[in-house]
């Protein structure tokens, strides 16, 4: 009979990291909490600043740290929903939340990119003018911030969540160098074409990475194998494991941004070395693959053909 063995380190190492993981968290936690209120606060000032300059430069820039506070929201409560343990409802915890946050806001930046987009074309077609003193201003002071909000966010963690928000204050960040160079442009060569192109210029630099962004967390929500693992060399080295005949059912998913899960069943040829083939197993998935929550299934072959086999549901007929 097959035996399901579950095995996951809770060793030193582990106990470690969840302290070095929870103090990125506490990092991430207030970043997000000074980059929210510094990004929503100015966004309001560019706004107006764009409507009375008649800027779209300032309007788009405007948008994106509207959109960046947004975010900051969205990532705030992810960030509070991971720190939930596992429940019996959810046996893997809510670190996936995480990945929900940054999905969301990959979208909400191409539905902004879009947007800025179709609004440039038409002020090309047909050109308003605008204020440049006003908008080197406005724009300037919103750069400072852009970059200080920037700053905390880097130095907050890599975490995908915290990732997707610095994502947005980087395309943020550009759009406020735009800005301030449309605005000088305006201010002394008086071309206001100047405004919507530099607009479409940021959409398009920021679109290749909030592509990825919505690629990477797509990935994780779909439970597909993660890029940088190859499902092939994962099942030749398990198969190379001595005592291991075949490998089969292998699954390889991400369980959060940063935590990567496998399951499979192995067809041994000794059952009695099933101990040492699991810790030969998890010992080399850990080291090559950096796959830490494993959960493998022995299995011995089949009877040979002519040899009587009695199936276990006899053992039910017996009254």
């Amino acid at each position: 009979m097959a035996h399901h063995v579950h095995s996951h380190d809770h060793g030193g190492h582990e106990h470690g990291h969840g302290h070095g993981a929870r103090a990125a968290r506490d990092e991430s936690w207030r970043a997000l909490w000074i980059a929210l209120v510094l990004t929503a606060g100015y966004a309001v000032v560019e706004l107006i600043g764009g409507v009375l300059a008649h800027s779209l430069a300032l309007i788009s820039d405007a948008g994106h740290m509207a959109t960046d506070a947004a975010a900051f929201v969205v990532a705030l409560i992810a960030t509070a929903v991971a720190r939930r343990p596992p429940s019996q409802r959810a046996s893997y915890g809510y670190a996936r939340a995480e990945v929900l946050a940054a999905f969301i806001n990959a979208l909400a930046m191409l539905a902004l990119i879009l947007w800025i987009a179709v609004e440039a074309v038409a002020r090309l077609l047909t050109p308003a003018p605008v204020s440049g003193g006003a908008v080197i201003g406005v724009a300037a002071t919103g750069l400072v911030i852009n970059i200080v909000v920037a700053w905390l966010l880097a130095r907050a963690g890599g975490g995908m969540n915290t990732r997707g928000a610095l994502l947005h204050v980087l395309g943020d960040l550009l759009g406020s160098v735009a800005a301030v160079t449309a605005g000088a442009v305006i201010y002394f060569t008086g071309w206001y074409p100047i405004d919507p192109i530099l607009s479409l210029g940021v959409a398009l630099l920021i679109l290749r990475s909030t592509w990825d962004l919505l690629k990477q967390s797509t990935v994780v929500l779909m439970e597909q194998v993660p890029p940088h693992l190859s499902f092939d060399d994962i099942g030749r080295e398990l198969a190379h494991v001595p005592n291991v005949l075949q490998v089969h059912d292998l699954h390889v998913w991400h369980m959060s941004a940063d935590r990567v899960a496998l399951s499979a069943h192995l067809n041994l040829a000794d059952g009695n070395a099933w101990p040492a083939t699991l810790a030969a197993a998890q010992a080399m998935l850990a080291r090559k693959f950096g796959i830490e929550h494993v959960t493998l299934q022995p299995s011995w072959p089949p009877a040979a053909d002519g040899r009587r086999v009695i199936p276990l549901t006899a053992l039910d007929d017996r009254s």
